[in-house]
């Protein structure tokens, strides 16, 4: 019987799993949306598994374009196991988990390779930086007072 990780537990799985979208995104890839069909756009994919196993967690996964995969379906589909576009999309995957990684640690993140035959070329987060640390892109207190800008004193209502 297939058991859920408690609400608490759950809670701390979805902050992870929006974090690393943020990260990501902030990085300049795009991001797909929690349940988007991945037929209408390519990207990061963050999963959760909320599994009380050794199987749960966050992954990340990357989707290149609808064209490209579904080109490498129809090779699959049709046995064409030497056609260049299979060579070529999982190179792209490769590529695509090792700068997704990269980013991520850059950031604080911990990550690993999935390690799972149902989730290749995937990343699963294993922890986020401190809870403390802010994000390096988030705004900074100069930025939210402009250059020259003075509060009017007490009582001045000009």
């Amino acid at each position: 019987m297939f058991e859920r990780v408690g609400s608490e537990e759950s809670a701390a799985l979805e902050v992870l799993a929006y974090k690393v979208r943020n990260e990501l995104a902030a990085a300049g890839l795009p991001v797909l949306a929690p349940g988007l069909d991945s037929v209408l756009a390519g990207g990061v994919e963050v999963d959760i598994d909320d599994g009380a196993d050794a199987a749960g967690g966050v992954f990340v996964a990357w989707q290149a374009s609808p064209r490209l995969r579904a080109c490498a379906r129809r090779a699959f589909a049709l046995k064409q196991l030497d056609e260049p576009v299979l060579r070529h999309s999982s190179a792209i995957g490769a590529a695509m988990k090792q700068a997704m990684a990269a980013v991520l640690a850059s950031a604080g993140f911990t990550v690993e390779d999935a390690r799972d035959e149902y989730r290749p070329q995937q990343l699963r987060v294993l922890a986020g930086p401190p809870s403390r640390q802010q994000p390096l892109w988030s705004l900074r207190d100069d930025e939210l007072t402009l250059p020259g800008w003075q509060d009017p004193p007490a009582g001045d209502t000009d």
